[in-house]
C-alpha cells in the first residue's frame, strides 16, 4: 500500500500540496498578523494625536510630568473604545508623555505600544510602537492678563479710565460672559482682547482695538511666571526708626512699612510685612524685586508716590512685584502725582488694582499686570516693545496648537 501510494501521482500530488501550503499559510498568518497590527496602530496613533492636541488645550508651565501623563491618559482612555478596550487589555502599554520648552514655545511628547498575539500559536508577538508631539506656540504680545478660570469682569476696566496699550493684549483666562469688561465712561485702545469667556462693553467708540473685534472663546494663556521659584528666606533684617527709611536687599519679618522708604536695588523678601506708605509717603526702588510672602500686603494709596522698577539681568529680571501663590491679600497701586511703576506686577491669587493718572502714562511704561483678578481704574500707558527693560522676560495672549511630526 505505502510503495503504491508513493508510486501514485495522486499520492505525489498530495504531499505536494501539503508542503506546498505550508509557506502559504505562513504567509498568510503573516498577512492577517500584519493587517492587524497596522489597525491597532493607526487606532493607537489617532488616540495619542488627539491626547496630546487635548492636553495642548489645558497645558500650564507649572505642570510637573506626572501631572501632563496624568491629563494625556484621560484624553488618552476616552479614544479608546470599549471593544478596543477589551481587545488590547493587558497588550497596551503605559502611556508616557511629557513637556518641554519656554514660553515662546512648548512641546508635548507621548508614546505608547500594542502587542497583538501572533495569529501561529507559539510565534512572538508582533508590536506597534507610536508616538505623537504636539507644539504650543503663544499668541501674541500681552500687557494683562487675569488668571482667574471663571471669575467675571476679571479684567475690569471702570470709572474715567483710559487705557492705551498700542501693540499690546488684554486677556483673560475666564470663561465668563463678561470675562472682559468695561464700563462707565472708561476708554480702551489696544492691539486686542483675547478670552477664553466673552466680552462686555468693548466697542466703538468705547474700545479701539487693532484686531478688530475681541477675541472671544480662545485657549488660555500661559501664567508667565508659573516657574519662578522665590529665593530662599534669610535671616530677618532690622528696620531702622524714622518715617525717612532705606532699606539693603534682605528678609524683613512682621513688620509695616510707612513713610518715605527707599529701596536699594536688589531682591526683597517680606515675610507678613505690610508696605502702606501712607499720607504723602512714598515707596522707590530701581533694579528691585519685591517678594511679598506670607500674607505680606502691598497698598499704594493715591495721595502716595511709587517708582518702582526691576532687574534687567539675573533670575528675576523684569519681575518688579511677585506676591507667592496662597497668599490672597489683595495688592493695591494707586500712585499719584510723579508715579511710575514698570516690569511684571505678579500676585495669581490676588486682586490687584491699579490706577494710574496722567504723569504715569506720560511716557508709557514697561508694566505688566498679572492677578487673579485685574482692574484698571486710572488713565494709563502701556509699552509692548519691553526686551531690553524686562531682561527679554515677555508675556503671551492664547495659544496655537498643532502636531508636530
Amino acid at each position: 500500500m505505502i510503495k503504491q501510494f508513493w508510486a501514485s501521482r495522486r499520492g505525489n500530488f498530495a504531499i505536494a500540496t501539503a508542503v506546498a501550503m505550508v509557506p502559504i499559510m505562513i504567509a498568510l498568518a503573516g498577512s492577517i498578523n500584519l493587517i492587524g497590527t497596522s489597525n491597532d496602530a493607526a487606532q493607537l496613533q489617532n488616540s495619542l494625536d488627539a491626547a496630546g492636541l487635548a492636553i495642548g488645550t489645558k497645558y500650564q508651565p507649572g505642570m510637573t510630568a506626572n501631572d501632563v501623563r496624568q491629563l494625556g491618559q484621560t484624553f488618552f482612555a476616552a479614544n479608546m473604545s470599549v471593544a478596543d478596550a477589551q481587545e488590547y487589555s493587558g497588550s497596551l502599554a503605559a502611556l508616557q508623555a511629557g513637556a518641554s520648552g519656554d514660553p515662546r514655545g512648548y512641546f508635548i511628547s507621548l508614546s505608547s505600544s500594542i502587542s497583538r498575539p501572533s495569529f501561529v500559536s507559539g510565534m512572538p508577538a508582533w508590536q506597534a510602537t507610536r508616538s505623537a508631539s504636539v507644539k504650543i506656540k503663544p499668541g501674541a504680545q500681552a500687557c494683562v492678563l487675569a488668571l482667574d478660570q471663571h471669575a467675571g469682569a476679571a479684567v475690569n476696566l471702570q470709572g474715567s479710565t483710559n487705557v492705551a496699550m498700542t501693540g499690546c493684549v488684554i486677556a483673560a483666562n475666564s470663561d465668563a460672559a463678561d470675562s472682559v469688561n468695561r464700563g462707565g465712561s472708561a476708554v480702551l485702545s489696544a492691539g486686542c482682547v483675547s478670552t477664553v469667556g466673552g466680552t462686555q462693553g468693548l466697542t466703538p467708540p468705547s474700545a479701539a482695538l487693532s484686531c478688530g473685534a475681541p477675541h472671544e472663546n480662545q485657549y488660555a494663556s500661559f501664567d508667565p511666571l508659573a516657574d519662578v521659584v522665590p529665593p530662599a528666606y534669610t535671616l530677618c533684617l532690622p528696620v531702622p526708626n524714622g518715617r525717612t527709611v532705606t532699606l539693603s536687599p534682605g528678609t524683613y519679618c512682621d513688620t509695616t512699612l510707612s513713610g518715605k522708604i527707599t529701596l536699594n536695588p536688589g531682591t526683597y523678601i517680606l515675610r507678613n510685612v505690610t508696605i502702606k506708605p501712607g499720607g504723602n509717603g512714598s515707596l522707590s526702588g530701581q533694579g528691585v524685586t519685591i517678594f511679598l510672602m506670607e500674607n505680606s500686603q502691598l497698598y499704594i494709596n493715591a495721595n502716595e508716590t511709587v517708582n518702582l522698577s526691576p532687574p534687567t539681568s539675573g533670575p528675576y529680571a523684569g519681575i518688579t512685584i511677585f506676591q507667592a501663590h496662597g497668599n490672597t491679600q489683595a495688592l493695591t497701586l494707586n500712585g499719584g502725582s510723579g508715579s511710575l511703576v514698570s516690569g511684571f506686577i505678579y500676585a495669581p491669587d490676588a486682586a490687584i488694582t491699579y490706577a494710574g493718572n496722567s504723569d504715569m502714562s506720560a511716557q508709557g511704561s514697561c508694566l505688566r499686570l498679572v492677578g487673579d483678578t485685574v482692574a484698571m481704574t486710572g488713565n494709563s500707558a502701556v509699552k509692548s516693545d519691553c526686551t531690553a527693560e524686562l531682561g527679554n522676560r515677555e508675556m503671551y495672549a492664547g495659544r496655537m496648537i498643532t502636531l508636530a511630526r
